[in-house]
């Protein structure tokens, strides 16, 4: 089989793995009527029996309005990404990586259980940056993909924190049973520690200030990456986390104090910032940012309200994101470019994809008649209901959006009207696999902005009705009549079309801004990125240096500093020293083990230290005899003895003791001191457990279990080869290796000589 058929059957498998996401879209449709009529379906598995812990699901109306999302943006995305990345070596594995994210995150919105979400969550961590880091072979791919793993990874480690916690002050894993005792939960000593850890989590996950760097750094991965992920499903998790809990944690002036000002900053930064872009990607990835912190802002009220316009706005961005990136994945496969000043006048050679954009950038300016301009109207309902920080949210609000609407007549009108391209022909319009989903897309934003009622009764108040038990009755309805709200949106129309015809002007003073602060949350990453490098560098200078003596003085002094510190800390007086009642043959045989030991420390000759070290090793074994171990006495001896004979044999073929008894003076009490204090650490510890009753609970669970259980006469044996037979086959694998690697340098060292 030729490379251009292999390539030809991978497309095609491709193609027909659209399958996937179009049946989980169409079963999930099913399922809509049931959830609007306040039905839920939850299963459970036993997990970890002997924790408690169940892998369970719970399918409801939140989970269900973002498995819609993921399912129906997944099929439009696989179908554009087969003719995208026509003839690309790594089709397959694309393909792979894209629909195991999937499954990923509809594993992340249906766990009830903390620990399986928290899986999920890992996974779709792991995948993204696969994803993102697709052109591997890219520096800037590489780099982008990293720091999306290390901010997103490090939230799940806060989180896994968070839920551990949550577990301690509610006694479940369950989301669902973690309802119930709220209202308690904000009385609990760990509510605070329990907040800061789930909001790292979330904010970290959907890009919030300041954590919102690396969403516009992952604009090097393909365009079908950043319609799915960067718009639709991934950056959503941390919102979708934020409405799971709202019911569980939700309610406190922290979580409001939190949210508010955190999404209020994320969503004008992000609005501000997409103005002094010039690259189609990174304006749309600026633009996600300020639509997450606009959700995230709207998640922190407490009224209907405020979540009906989060859960209105998710639909909302989702259906024009996705499909204003693919848009800008059309431009740069068919002209080779996505900057703004190389692009014009494409909808006359592209007329379907403008079509597309035109529809997706009238709903995400908000325009009348269509589902952005309903978003809008709920979204300062919302702001102007709220009883705590409304107008700081109303005003956030219309100024995010006044913004967002220029940068939607500048992704529109320059590239697709205006202008003049930077490449002489026309460009073709591209297949219909591609045009196919911007056009959709679009059009659905349409069709939305005329049916509100049936949208709001079938999607967006089931979610709602999902995490907020006090559902009072709110419509979404293309007309509300005269209203604040109303004014709000033609306030924000006039400010879009002021910023626009002044982008210029703007844009120059947002460049100078930035100029003036001189450093963004990027910067403070690459700082710590370095610091951490650094300090390993630097560790690995002190540490890991090839010295053996080094390795053991830094073994011997953390014990010393860590295990003294805890017996002072625990036992400040010493042990009593009187109880001690040594004969006289125990007398000879300590003066003997002081004798070989000081030989060892002040003799120059390697053999007499070697046969001194042999001398210890064997009165070792005459106490274990003397104590009625006569076992253990035999594998002492059997041990020292070939150790004796091993290191003789290598010892006495390198250079004496002579060079290392002429260490500096600081040194040589520097090793004294360190191997002085461990003796007596050892030494007073030891005495401490004989002079305090010993817990005989373990020995006697032996002592009853050998003969009756393991049907052993002899304990040591029995625990050895029963009890504990993992370890000592571990034992035995890690000397027979070592056996083999030994055997194997003597073979090669025969060999050569």
């Amino acid at each position: 089989m030729t490379q251009r058929e292999g390539s030809t059957r991978i497309e095609r498998a491709a193609k027909g793995s659209s399958l996937l996401p179009l049946l989980l879209f169409a079963g999930s449709m099913l399922l809509v009527p049931h959830t609007a009529a306040g039905e839920a379906y939850r299963v459970a598995w036993p997990w970890i029996p002997r924790l408690g812990v169940n892998l369970s699901f719970l399918l409801d109306g939140l989970s269900l309005l973002f498995i819609l999302i993921i399912s129906g943006v997944g099929f439009f995305v696989t179908l554009y990404a087969v003719d995208y990345l026509h003839g690309h070596r790594h089709t397959g594995r694309f393909f792979i990586f894209l629909h195991l994210f999937m499954l990923s995150m509809l594993g992340l919105v249906l766990a009830d259980n903390v620990l399986a979400l928290f899986v999920f969550w890992e996974l779709t961590t792991v995948f993204s940056y696969l994803l993102i880091g697709f052109e591997h072979e890219s520096e800037d791919s590489r780099k982008s993909a990293r720091q999306a793993l290390l901010v997103t990874g490090a939230g799940g480690l806060a989180l896994l924190v968070g839920f551990l916690l949550l577990e301690i002050a509610t006694g479940t894993y369950e989301i669902s049973r973690m309802v119930p005792v709220a209202a308690s939960l904000q009385e609990h000593p760990l509510y605070e520690a329990i907040l800061a850890m789930i909001f790292l989590g979330a904010l970290t996950k959907s890009a919030q200030f300041p954590f919102h760097f690396w969403l516009p750094n992952a604009m090097t991965a393909p365009a079908p990456v950043s319609a799915f992920l960067h718009s639709a499903t991934m950056v959503k998790g941390g919102i979708y986390l934020l409405a799971r809990f709202h019911p569980v944690l939700a309610g406190s002036a922290a979580w409001t104090a939190t949210l508010v000002p955190v999404g209020a900053a994320t969503a004008v930064i992000g609005a501000f910032t997409a103005l002094g872009q010039s690259d189609l990607k990174r304006i749309l990835a600026y633009t996600t940012v300020s639509a997450l912190g606009i959700m995230t802002m709207f998640l922190g009220g407490q009224l209907a309200p405020s979540l009906m316009a989060a859960m209105t706005f998710l639909l909302v961005h989702a259906i024009y994101k996705s499909a204003l990136f693919l848009v800008a994945g059309i431009i740069d496969h068919q002209t080779g470019t996505r900057q703004l000043e190389e692009l014009g006048g494409l909808a006359r050679s592209m007329p379907v994809t403008a079509l597309g954009a035109f529809a997706a950038c009238f709903s995400m300016a908000g325009f009348p008649l269509f589902f952005g301009f309903v978003g809008k109207e709920i979204m300062y309902k919302g702001a102007l209901a709220e009883t705590m920080l409304p107008h700081l949210t109303a005003a956030s609000a219309v100024l995010a959006n006044g913004l967002m609407t220029a940068v939607a007549g500048i992704f529109l009108i320059g590239p697709f009207l205006t202008g003049r391209s930077g490449h002489s022909e026309p460009k073709p319009e591209a297949c219909a696999n591609m045009c196919g989903g911007p056009l959709l897309l679009g059009s659905l934003g349409i069709f939305f902005g005329i049916i509100p009622e049936f949208v709001g009764r079938y999607l967006v108040s089931p979610a709602v009705a999902s995490f907020h038990a006090h559902m009072e009755q709110v419509k979404l309805e293309l007309f509300h009549g005269i209203n604040t709200p109303l004014v709000l949106s033609a306030v924000t129309l006039a400010l879009g079309a002021g910023l626009y015809l002044n982008r210029k002007r703007v844009n120059r003073a947002v460049c100078r801004t930035f100029q003036v602060v001189g450093l963004d949350a990027s910067e403070v990453y690459d700082a710590a990125v370095e610091s951490v490098s650094a300090l390993g560098k630097l560790q690995n200078r002190l540490l890991q240096n090839g010295s053996l003596h080094r390795y053991f003085a830094v073994v011997a002094a953390a014990f010393v500093l860590i295990t003294g510190y805890s017996y002072l800390r625990t036992t400040p007086a010493l042990p009593d020293l009187g109880a001690l009642d040594l004969a006289v043959r125990q007398w000879l045989l300590l003066l003997l083990l002081l004798g070989a030991v000081g030989t060892v420390v002040v003799t120059r000759s390697v053999l007499l230290a070697i046969c001194a070290l042999g001398v210890v090793g064997a009165a070792i074994a005459v106490i274990f005899l003397a104590h009625g171990a006569p076992d253990l006495a035999l594998t002492q001896l059997l041990v020292e003895t070939l150790t004796v004979i091993i290191v003789s044999m290598i010892l006495l073929r390198l250079p004496g003791l002579g060079g290392v008894r002429r260490k500096p003076g600081r040194k040589r009490i520097f090793d004294a001191a360190l191997a002085a204090s461990t003796g007596i650490l050892m030494t007073v510890l030891t005495l401490a457990v004989l002079s305090g009753p010993l817990d005989r609970s373990i020995t006697a669970f032996y002592e009853q279990s050998s003969y009756l259980a393991a049907h052993g006469r002899n304990i040591v044996n029995v625990i050895l080869v029963d009890f504990r037979s993992l370890d000592t086959l571990g034992e035995i694998i890690v000397v027979a290796t070592a056996g083999l690697a030994g055997f194997a340098l003597i073979h090669r060292r025969g060999r050569r000589s």
